[in-house]
């Protein structure tokens, strides 16, 4: 970590919670950085002490404010002139972080922020069609002309200027089975909801079930999932079995507004 004197050009910031095994390759990935930001909601696993090790400032937080908040925490934290937000699942390939250095290191004015395209695996496969791919991500701005959306899930980032993009892959790691899959589908469609419905947005049995059914057509056939064999049979299915739980879950809330847990 540098000193605080020291110029800081490029700040990585990433939020985890029981990621041991994965922040230590994630980290590797984007050593070329001045400095690393890892903000943690409660590891009971040894997270923290791995991302100490490697050289990372390891801020924890209490409670769990929604991915949006967190990331912010963590963004608050950096010092650079550029910010790179990475999940802990995540890797940079050697070509992509070239081209960050390439941007850190520009002297002349440059876009305020970067979009990347980030290759996605689902059960061990690397998904190159479907809803998955290319999946452009803004995830390399300005420190000051950049913050997270305030979404307790699917979070983005909001930058004031001009946004490029880089060649390269961001590499996403994900839900290596199915119970994976599965899991992450529960948390993520329950904090989906509360967002939109929080945003006023109300729906019915029936709209959820033509948002599913739109999704998967759009996924295996508009764009062509069906390439990815059979794993593009079985994400096009999940994605649209997440649209329709996510659109669901929403007509219950305005119902019946029991809180969803996110976590």
């Amino acid at each position: 970590m540098p000193s605080p004197q020291a110029a800081v050009d490029l700040s990585v910031i990433l939020i985890t919670r029981n990621e041991s095994r994965n922040v230590l390759a994630c980290l590797q990935s984007v050593a070329f950085a001045d400095e690393w930001i890892v903000v943690d909601s409660g590891s009971s696993d040894d997270t923290r002490e791995i991302a100490a090790a490697f050289g990372a400032r390891v801020e924890q937080t209490a409670g769990w404010p929604g991915f949006g908040p967190q990331k912010n925490r963590a963004l608050a934290l950096a010092r650079g002139r550029w910010v790179l937000s990475i999940d802990a699942d995540e890797r940079v390939s050697a070509e992509l972080a070239a081209q960050i250095r390439a941007v850190v290191e520009k002297a002349s004015a440059a876009p305020a922020g970067y979009e990347l395209s980030r290759l996605s695996s689902f059960c061990g496969q690397w998904m190159r069609h479907g809803d998955w791919y290319p999946d452009r991500v803004l995830r390399l701005f300005r420190r000051e002309a950049g913050r997270f959306s305030d979404d307790l899930v699917h979070e983005h980032v909001v930058v004031q200027g001009e946004v490029a993009r880089l060649q390269g892959q961001l590499l996403h790691d994900t839900m290596p089975s199915l119970d994976d899959a599965l899991a992450k589908m529960n948390r993520y469609t329950s904090g989906r909801a509360q967002d939109l419905a929080q945003a006023g947005r109300r729906g019915s049995v029936a709209g959820a079930f033509g948002h599913a059914l739109w999704a998967f057509l759009r996924g295996y056939v508009f764009r062509r999932g069906f390439l990815d064999g059979s794993l593009g049979l079985v994400l096009a299915l999940y994605v649209a079995e997440g649209t329709y739980y996510r659109y669901l879950k929403m007509w219950l809330l305005t119902r019946q507004p029991a809180v969803l847990t996110t976590e």
